[in-house]
C-alpha cells in the first residue's frame, strides 16, 4: 500500500475554507493568510481545493519555468529519485557534475570558472556574500582593508542574514538588526553615485539587472558596463544576482548577456529547477573561483542528485522546445497589449518578467479581483502589478488576461 501511495492519498479532502482554517492553527503566519489552497497544476493552469481554475501569471514568482507538471521534468525527477535520491557532499554524482558543466557552457564562463550548488536563491546570495568577504581578506586570512559591500536602493537579494543585509527594504531589515555590517546602499541607476562609491575599501558590488521586488525596474543602458569598469579598476568583485532574471526569464539565458561584460560571479535559482528547489553560485575565472577554499562553506542538500537532475531536465526542455523564442514573442505581445489598456500608465520589463503601473493605488485590489476572475498576478507596490508566468505561456493565454484586465481594473477601483 505504501508503495502505491500518492500525495493525494496522504491528506484528507477538504474545502478551501477548511484548509485555510487548519493552516492558521498549524503554520507560522510569516506569509499572512494564503489567497487560495492550490491542489493541482498543468502547464500554465492551476486549480484550487474548490475546483476553480486559474491562469498562473506568476509562476511561483518566476520559478515554474516550464509550467506545472511538465511531463519530461517530472519523469526525470521520478527516475532519479528511484535510482539515487541523496548523498552527502563527501560524494558527488553524475547529474551534479553534468549540471555544473552545462551552466558554465551556457554562461560562456571563462577557463577556471566553478559552480557551488545551493537549495535556493537566498542561499546562493549568502555564498556570494562569503565570497565577497574573502575578497576583503588579507593573505594571512584575516580581514583586510576591503570591508565594504555595495548594493542598490530598492534591491532584494533574500531573507537570510547576509542576503538581508544586501536587501534595501527597511521593513524587512529592521526586525533583525544588527545585520552583517559593511553594506552600503546607493541610489538606483545613478552611474555617478556608483563610481563615487567604489574605491579600494570595496570588496564587491551586488546588482540585479532588473529589480523584481521593486516593481520590475531594469538598470539603465550602460550601467552594467560602468559598474564593470569601476569594480575592475578598484579590485572589487562584480556579482550579478540573476536569481529572478536568469534561466530564460528575459528571453536569454542571462539578462546580462547583451551588456558586454563578464562579471566575477552570478547567482541563479528560481527557474533553474523548473519548480524543484535548487540554486547556484557561478564564479568566473580562476582568481575568483579560488577565494572560497575547502571547509569555508557547505550545504547538506545542495547539488543533490534529484535537484540537479531536475535542473538538467529543465535546461534540456528549454533548449529543445525553443522556449527562449517563445518568451521573447509572448513577452512582446503582452507588453504591447498592456500599454494599450486604459488605466495602465507604464509597462516595464523584458521577456516574461513584466511590471506595469496603474493610475491609482489599487494594485492589491487588482490581485484579488484577478483571482476572482481566474488569474494569478502579484502586486509588489500599491500601483504596480508584476507578471512572471511560466515561460511556455501562449499568446492565446496571454490574450485572455489582456481581454479581462479592463474589467478587473474597474472592479478593483470600485472596491476602494
Amino acid at each position: 500500500m505504501a508503495a502505491e501511495a500518492t500525495a493525494t492519498t496522504l491528506v484528507s479532502h477538504s474545502t478551501g475554507a477548511e484548509w485555510l482554517k487548519r493552516y492558521s492553527t498549524s503554520l507560522m503566519g510569516v506569509f499572512g493568510t494564503p489567497q487560495r489552497v492550490l491542489v493541482r497544476g498543468a502547464g500554465c493552469l492551476v486549480w484550487d481545493a474548490d475546483g476553480k481554475e486559474y491562469l498562473d501569471l506568476l509562476g511561483g514568482i518566476a520559478v515554474n519555468a516550464l509550467g506545472h507538471a511538465h511531463p519530461f521534468v517530472t519523469s526525470v525527477i521520478s527516475s532519479q529519485l528511484a535510482t539515487l535520491g541523496h548523498v552527502s557532499n563527501f560524494f558527488t554524482s553524475p547529474t551534479q557534475i553534468a549540471l555544473a558543466e552545462k551552466l558554465l557552457a551556457l554562461t560562456h564562463a571563462p577557463a577556471g570558472s566553478k559552480v557551488f550548488f545551493t537549495n535556493s536563491g537566498t542561499e546562493a546570495v549568502e555564498a556570494a556574500f562569503k565570497l565577497a568577504r574573502r575578497n576583503g581578506a588579507s593573505p594571512d586570512g584575516t580581514t583586510g582593508k576591503r570591508t565594504k559591500i555595495i548594493a542598490l536602493e530598492g534591491a532584494f537579494h533574500g531573507r537570510t542574514m547576509g542576503a538581508l543585509a544586501l536587501t534595501a527594504k527597511e521593513a524587512y531589515r529592521a526586525p533583525f538588526e544588527p545585520l552583517p555590517g559593511g553594506v552600503v546602499h546607493i541610489p538606483f541607476g545613478d552611474v555617478a553615485a556608483l563610481e563615487a562609491a567604489i574605491d579600494e575599501t570595496v570588496a564587491a558590488v551586488f546588482l540585479e539587472p532588473i529589480q523584481g521586488e521593486a516593481g520590475v525596474r531594469p538598470l539603465p543602458p550602460g550601467y552594467l558596463k560602468a559598474a564593470r569598469e569601476a569594480t575592475t579598476k578598484a579590485g572589487a568583485l562584480l556579482i550579478m544576482d540573476e536569481v529572478q532574471t536568469g534561466i530564460g526569464r528575459t528571453g536569454k539565458w542571462l539578462a546580462t548577456e547583451d551588456a558586454g561584460i563578464v562579471p566575477d560571479a552570478i547567482t541563479l535559482a528560481k527557474g533553474l529547477g523548473g519548480g524543484f528547489p535548487i540554486g547556484a553560485l557561478l564564479t568566473f575565472g580562476e582568481q575568483t573561483s579560488s577565494l572560497l577554499s575547502a571547509g569555508q562553506h557547505g550545504t547538506t542538500f545542495g547539488g543533490n542528485p534529484v535537484a540537479t537532475a531536475a535542473a538538467l531536465a529543465t535546461l534540456h526542455a528549454i533548449e529543445s522546445q525553443r522556449v527562449l523564442e517563445n518568451v521573447a514573442a509572448v513577452g512582446e505581445y503582452l507588453r504591447t497589449g498592456l500599454a494599450a489598456v486604459d488605466g495602465v500608465t507604464e509597462v516595464r520589463g523584458e521577456g516574461l518578467l513584466i511590471g506595469f503601473d496603474l493610475d491609482a493605488e489599487v494594485a492589491p485590489a487588482v490581485v484579488t479581483a484577478g483571482l476572482n476572475a481566474g488569474f494569478i498576478v502579484n502586486s509588489p507596490g500599491p500601483r504596480t502589478i508584476r507578471l512572471a508566468p511560466p515561460l511556455v505561456l501562449t499568446n492565446d493565454q496571454a490574450g485572455t488576461f489582456l481581454a479581462a484586465l479592463p474589467a478587473i481594473l474597474q472592479t478593483a477601483k470600485d472596491a476602494q
